[in-house]
């Protein structure tokens, strides 16, 4: 068996369309001011940050997800003060409030409806929550509840099952439950090994991790079973799991042990897996010993196939995994990455300066960086390697 056998004249609404639309083109004079050549450095590996803009009004605690819309130029942050905010973003990295969804416990994760028209989130509060942007509702009192779990909403992401769109759910009660939106019950659910950490959805494609290191992967065929299931070749707890863009024949693993694996998944391309180490610094108090960081994102580039991870270090990398290669690596930003994301036609890179709760509430310092960032994809900065050369 194979794996793949009603609108108002607000700016939000105009913004928002029942189809997508067209992609900015990458201007070279007009994302955030800046030139491709200004991107340029001595050290054509080091990337650097001074044309990065930060999302005004910015959350009051830390950041969870973020998420750009497939349709407009509007991104999704979920946070830790319950909410969901939605920013109109232009091509010059100027940003606007633009609507809100709210929960009544901690907003774990957030994603879009795959015409853009609705946002959705889930929680500490074991909710799921949805906002029609399309029908002009742009205040957290419109909000919808749409799906229920027996413990916390860790994780959401849409799919299409069946020819509609379905939310699929996952949380630490073990499950994830696939949601008919028209239906107060999940017309499916998926039992898991054990507590839901991270999902993610491409084509027909979901893929789970979970506590204890287990990855089911899923053909949305049959959704009610995993058409895959194994430990994570790291051998530390999965932070996160994305599947490869703009081709979903695998995915890549994130670690709080300073490590990314690449995984297809049919038997026939097991010999492309591979691991690396990532996101580690050299101690200054000891010879010979590093300091390790946790892996909280990676984002996949949607045109070049390309890939960033981002880290509790607080720096951010692209990669090339087809050339085992990285592209350039960036100075820290001041704090702990804890997520991060491309819009839809990778143009722009939003990455989350927050705390990542890695280390609980004692960890938790007052006054630290909580902010979204803008940073300009300029130039050849996500372009995979040539290949049979040297750049």
């Amino acid at each position: 068996m194979n794996f793949y056998g009603k609108p108002n004249n607000s700016l939000l609404q105009r913004n928002i369309s029942k189809t997508p639309t067209a992609p900015r083109a990458n201007m070279a004079t007009g994302l955030f001011g800046s030139t491709a050549a200004a991107n340029s450095t001595a050290n054509p590996t080091q990337g650097e940050l001074s044309k990065d803009v930060q999302v005004a009004n910015g959350p009051d605690d830390s950041i969870s997800n973020l998420s750009f819309s497939p349709a407009s130029d509007h991104l999704a942050v979920s946070s830790w003060d319950n909410k969901v905010r939605i920013y109109s973003i232009d091509q010059n990295g100027q940003s606007s409030p633009a609507a809100m969804l709210e929960h009544q416990g901690p907003a774990l994760d957030c994603c879009w409806a795959k015409d853009g028209t609705k946002i959705f989130s889930v929680g500490a509060d074991k909710a799921g929550r949805m906002l029609d942007l399309a029908a002009g509702h742009t205040d957290p009192s419109k909000g919808q509840q749409v799906a229920v779990h027996d413990q916390p909403i860790r994780s959401c992401a849409m799919a299409t099952v069946g020819g509609n769109q379905i939310l699929c759910t996952g949380s630490w009660d073990k499950t994830v439950k696939y949601w008919d939106l028209r239906q107060s019950t999940p017309i499916g659910t998926l039992e898991c090994k054990d507590r839901v950490y991270t999902l993610d959805v491409r084509d027909n494609m979901l893929v789970v991790g979970t506590a204890d290191r287990w990855i089911h992967v899923v053909s949305l065929n049959n959704p009610g079973q995993a058409y895959k299931t194994i430990q994570s070749p790291l051998k530390w707890q999965t932070r996160v799991c994305t599947i490869f863009s703009p081709e979903a024949n695998g995915y890549a693993i994130g670690s709080i042990e300073g490590r990314c694996a690449i995984q297809y998944v049919e038997e026939k391309d097991q010999a492309n897996n591979f691991s690396f180490k990532c996101h580690r610094q050299n101690s200054t108090t000891e010879r010979n010993t590093s300091n390790v960081y946790a892996v909280n994102a990676i984002s996949f580039h949607p045109v070049h196939g390309t890939f960033s991870t981002a880290g509790a270090d607080g720096t951010f990398h692209f990669w090339d995994k087809d050339a085992k290669h990285r592209l350039k690596g960036y100075p820290e930003v001041g704090g702990t990455i804890s997520s991060t994301a491309f819009d839809r036609t990778g143009n722009i890179f939003a990455y989350a300066v927050s705390y990542d709760w890695s280390k609980g509430y004692q960890g938790s310092v007052q006054g630290a960086a909580n902010k979204v960032m803008l940073h300009p994809v300029i130039g050849d900065e996500c372009k995979p390697r040539p290949k049979g050369g040297k750049r």
